[in-house]
């Protein structure tokens, strides 16, 4: 019995643990609890079972195995009235994080929103919460929740995950003209930081959103030059090149940097990638890019009415949403169809 009671308390201490190599993003130690839990035979009758399958749930999502993860999710949801408190507000916040894998981010920011967090003693979420904020165009909560998540990461010692938060933070004042210098001067500090900690994955990351500043500042030359940077640190199958993939191309469009032919093939194999993940959101901003490089303006606006633009008002893609209903704008403008030029014009005033 002394023997029994002892492993349930080993249990209960490796789920711990694994949490906590979870939030610090320690993969080595992180897999490695995985396959021991895997092969534990008591954890199935114990009162961890639960716990287990969550944190299951939210490894699964590391390496983003969303539709696994989601079965796990669907089968705990069924048996919501077992869980503890706690466990009910770790399935809200691995919910939200699914959603957030799967770009759904009103429903990611609904799940967070509804966490109890005087019961879920975890304010790592406040990080996940702050990214749906920030890509559904509230940099306000957005810098709120990821400077309460820096603070956070800064009192664990988790300085990978501090990194991650001043980029958020970053991020989120990029409207600022009077720290224009300032801004820029943060990202490269940053991108050495990244360095120091050997965290290219990070440093990918810091190189986009630094190649965004400099598309947002009309230095094409430059912003073109740190998403190629950027790219040849990602995996070519993933969403992640694609996002820096679609910057490369408007960039070096933009700037008449790359003959249009060699932009149309950088495009189609953009589209054949997105096809390949069966991303929605790639598959519709390359289909764009196509019709834009080849010239095909009724098209691309047609497309942008009909298929794209429904998607990103669905998922909350605002940013998205503010550009295409400009550009929506000045096509109706210049083609004199004033009806629906005023309906646009009422919903860039909303906004």
């Amino acid at each position: 019995m002394e023997e029994e009671l002892s492993k349930l308390t080993n249990i209960k201490q490796k789920i711990l643990y694994w949490q906590e190599t979870i939030i610090m993003q320690l993969y080595n130690e992180m897999d490695q609890i995985n396959s021991e839990l895997e092969h534990e035979g008591l954890l199935k009758i114990s009162k961890y079972v639960y716990m287990h399958q969550l944190l299951r749930a939210r490894y699964l999502l590391m390496y983003h195995k969303s539709n696994e993860a989601f079965k796990i999710l669907k089968n705990i949801q069924r048996k919501l009235n077992r869980l503890s408190p706690y466990e009910t507000n770790l399935l809200k916040h691995t919910f939200g994080i699914y959603y957030l894998e799967k770009q759904d981010y009103i429903s990611a920011i609904q799940s967070f929103k509804s966490i109890q967090i005087t019961i879920y003693n975890n304010p790592e979420y406040y990080y996940h919460l702050a990214i749906a904020y920030h890509t559904t165009q509230s940099p306000m909560l957005a810098y709120y929740y990821a400077e309460k998540s820096h603070q956070y990461f800064k009192n664990i010692n988790n300085y990978l995950r501090v990194i991650d938060a001043e980029m958020l933070m970053l991020i989120q004042v990029k409207d600022d003209l009077n720290k224009d210098e300032e801004i820029i001067k943060r990202f490269k500090n940053l991108i050495k930081s990244c360095e120091l900690c050997n965290a290219l994955d990070r440093k990918a990351r810091v190189l986009h959103n630094l190649a965004f500043e400099y598309l947002r500042r009309s230095n094409y030359e430059l912003a073109s030059i740190y998403y190629k940077e950027s790219m040849a640190m990602k995996d070519q199958e993933s969403n992640s090149y694609l996002l820096s993939l679609d910057g490369y191309i408007r960039s070096s469009l933009e700037g008449g940097l790359l003959p249009k032919n060699e932009l149309i093939i950088l495009a189609e194999n953009g589209f054949t990638i997105a096809k390949n993940n069966n991303s929605l959101l790639y598959i519709h901003l390359f289909k764009l890019l196509i019709y834009l490089l080849k010239c095909k303006e009724k098209e691309y606006h047609q497309y942008l009415v009909d298929k794209a633009l429904p998607m990103f008002s669905k998922n909350g893609f605002y940013y998205l949403i503010e550009r295409s209903n400009k550009e929506l704008f000045n096509y109706y403008s210049t083609m004199r169809l004033n009806d629906q030029a005023m309906e646009i014009a009422k919903l860039l005033m909303k906004n």
